[in-house]
């Protein structure tokens, strides 16, 4: 598990990209990532590799959500899997994030 972080969009959005399981096992390296940064209008957390998340994780999400605040940015949650989707529907994030699913996968045509 780790994260990875690069700016995006001339230098305005900060990704972060949460690989493995997302739990308390990645909150300083999670909080290391977006601290200091400034003029961002936009933090991006892209769940497209993280395999699950906890209890944890989403306090990490609301604190990041509190740093972004206090800027004037947004969070993003980015490419959510059906499990973390079900996790962040349960805890209502998608009242407090802005939340981008995963396309559903296209169906294969049979020929």
């Amino acid at each position: 598990m780790s994260v990875n972080a690069y700016t995006a969009r001339n230098g305005k959005e900060l990704v972060l990209e949460i690989l493995g399981r997302f739990d308390f096992g990645l909150h300083k390296p999670f909080r290391r990532a977006y601290r200091g940064r400034a003029g961002l209008d936009t933090y991006r957390v892209d769940l497209r590799q993280a395999e699950s998340m906890d209890s944890s994780a989403l306090g990490m999400l609301l604190l990041l959500r509190e740093h972004a605040s206090g800027q004037g940015a947004r969070v993003v949650l980015h490419h959510c899997q059906e499990e973390v989707d079900e996790i962040l529907r349960t805890a209502n994030f998608q009242k407090l994030f802005e939340i981008e699913r995963s396309p559903a996968p296209r169906p294969v045509k049979a020929e």
